[in-house]
């Protein structure tokens, strides 16, 4: 049964890749672009390889193995991920116009899928129009889910598996929408197309043709970071289009439940979300808090900022929506490094922070904080009060201990994966600890922009192979929130 989910899997990229391909045909008799090739020989490669794997699967040998495990079902998630950036990064390889090798390739792809957005292609204008839609599709997949499209798209029972979707969307262990997995990724997939559809249309009647509107919202709505210019979002010289930008991904970063349950005419119960309004204040006291430091601060003159009050505030909005989002976009004002180490400090904050659960936002994400908090001032209380018993609520309800201890877990092995991949970048790819503080963090938290070189004025073409596979698995291992990934390397698991 595995064999024959990951061929009806693959199948579901090959269509994807078919969509890119009659595209980058498009361009091809209109400009003479040639990527057509590589993307018509990845699309058979894929769908070849689906269909057989499918059929495998349907074997009385392949259906030998009935039920997924719970260990088998966070399995095939993670390993998905792995196997799709595989065949996704084919494009990149056999585009004779991208001179790149595979590990520079699968760190793009798998960059793209994360939706962490950071590129090793250093002039983003020079590719043809089917490699940039192919960059921004794989992030719009990845930003809802590979499996989650699956459950939506393909109508088989066997992928009805409420662990493998949970394994993706974390945060549906506490509010779960809908009892049917599949009715609940089809309404899912119907409230992401949708916003997506909106904010192509937004960006469409702004300075925006309608090829960039398309990639833009793609990677917008997946908060992603992948565009068309290498300026960004920038290149449009647009204060119409910073405001839409930011606003999508301000949206794009709130828990999906809320619009779920605004579709379903319950919107009183989004009032009570605890994670939201922590979020939404958040947002506005860091915008506050950079408009700030543009006032009061002294520049030195080197670095592009902005000058009136309106400027301030909108590169001040911008760039925590980009940052906290982890879209990674850039405004006509971007350079936080160049900015000064006064402007550091908030931005690794939100890229460590992150969105709200169940949304296309990554880092630790914001339930998770909430109950540290809490966690913490229960610890405070139960020192003035050792007899006491105190619950820990969250949106009104009482969180397991099983519960808190998996959070809590998850800030120790957070920590521990940042401080050992830290190292590794300073030991053995000679990179200073502030660089590979923020390359590891912006991994993790799928945000794209680092500090020094691998910042927003810079790119990760410097990165040698290795450091590329390290972020490559970093990315991943943020984007499944580190116990999906921890799965495949559990041999028991394997057995299971």
């Amino acid at each position: 049964m595995k064999k024959s989910i990951f061929g009806m899997l693959l199948t579901m990229e090959s269509l994807f890749m078919g969509f890119v391909t009659l595209a980058a045909l498009y361009y091809h008799y209109k400009l003479g672009e040639e990527d057509w090739k590589a993307f018509a020989i990845t699309t058979g490669i894929t769908f070849v390889s689906g269909v057989l794997l499918t059929a495998y699967g349907h074997t009385k040998m392949g259906r030998q193995q009935q039920q997924l495990s719970r260990g088998g079902s966070f399995i095939i998630v993670g390993f998905t991920w792995v196997v799709f950036s595989l065949f996704g990064m084919l494009p990149f390889l056999l585009y004779d116009g991208l001179d790149v090798d595979i590990a520079s390739a699968y760190f793009e792809t798998m960059s793209g899928f994360s939706t962490m957005g950071a590129t090793i292609i250093p002039d983003i204008e020079a590719m043809p129009h089917g490699i940039l839609l192919w960059r921004s599709m794989t992030q719009w997949m990845g930003g809802l889910g590979i499996v989650v499209f699956s459950f939506a798209l393909l109508p088989v029972r066997d992928m009805k598996n409420s662990t493998m979707f949970i394994a993706e969307m974390s945060g549906l262990s506490i509010n779960r929408l809908q009892p049917k997995i599949g009715a609940t990724s089809r309404r899912l997939l119907l409230i992401y197309l949708i916003l997506t559809i909106v904010c192509t249309l937004m960006f469409w009647v702004g300075p925006m043709g309608l090829y960039d509107a398309i990639c833009f919202a793609l990677s917008t709505i997946a908060t992603g970071g992948y565009g068309t210019h290498t300026a960004s979002i920038g290149y449009f010289h647009s204060a119409y289009i910073e405001y839409v930008c930011a606003t999508f991904m301000i949206i794009s970063s709130l828990n999906f439940g809320i619009y779920y349950y605004i579709s379903i005419m319950r919107g009183r119960v989004c009032l009570k979300n605890e994670e939201v309004k922590a979020f939404l204040l958040t947002v506005m006291g860091l915008v506050a808090i950079f408009c700030l430091l543009f006032r009061f601060k002294t520049f030195d003159g080197s670095v592009a900022i902005p000058q009136t009050g309106e400027d301030i505030f909108r590169t001040s909005f911008f760039h925590v929506a980009t940052i906290i989002s982890s879209c990674g976009f850039q405004a006509q004002s971007f350079d936080y490094v160049g900015w000064g180490r006064a402007f550091w400090i908030p931005t690794i904050t939100m890229m460590i922070l992150g969105g709200c659960t169940v949304s296309t936002a990554g880092g630790m994400k914001m339930m998770r904080v909430l109950i540290y908090l809490k966690y913490a001032w229960r610890e405070f209380r139960t020192h003035l009060h050792p007899h006491a018993v105190i619950s820990i609520k969250f949106n009104g309800r009482i969180i397991s201990e099983q519960h808190i201890r998996r959070v809590m877990s998850y800030l120790v092995i957070y920590v521990f994966v940042l401080l050992i991949c830290c190292g590794l970048m300073t030991m053995f790819m000679d990179f200073e600890l502030t660089t590979a503080f923020g390359a590891v963090v912006s991994s993790f938290g799928n945000t794209g922009p680092a500090l020094g070189e691998l910042g927003p004025a810079g790119n990760f073409v410097s990165v040698p192979a290795a450091g590329k596979w390290l972020l490559s698995f970093l990315m991943l291992l943020g984007r499944l929130e580190i116990f999906t990934v921890l799965f495949l390397f559990m041999p028991k698991a394997w057995r299971m």
